[in-house]
């Protein structure tokens, strides 16, 4: 299977750890105790993901170019 790149975000959860979320894939949603561990959950669920689209002959979802903006606030 050729190597797929999605954005995913990640934050804090409000009891501990981190919540990993993947927009392009319906909102796919995982978490991790970890930084590290959440992301290693992102790609996990991001290849199962994939794994269950292309064993129901779907496409998988292409996310449009984008660019991470910077914004700094004026006190």
């Amino acid at each position: 299977m050729p190597d797929f790149q999605y954005t995913v975000i990640f934050e804090r959860a409000e009891e501990g750890g981190y919540l990993a979320h993947v927009p392009a894939l319906n909102g796919l949603t995982t978490e991790g105790d970890t930084l590290e561990q959440a992301k290693e959950m992102a790609r996990d669920a991001i290849r199962c993901y994939l794994e269950a689209l292309a064993k129901d002959h779907e496409r998988f979802p292409i996310e449009a170019a984008s660019e991470q903006i910077s914004v700094a606030l004026t006190e």
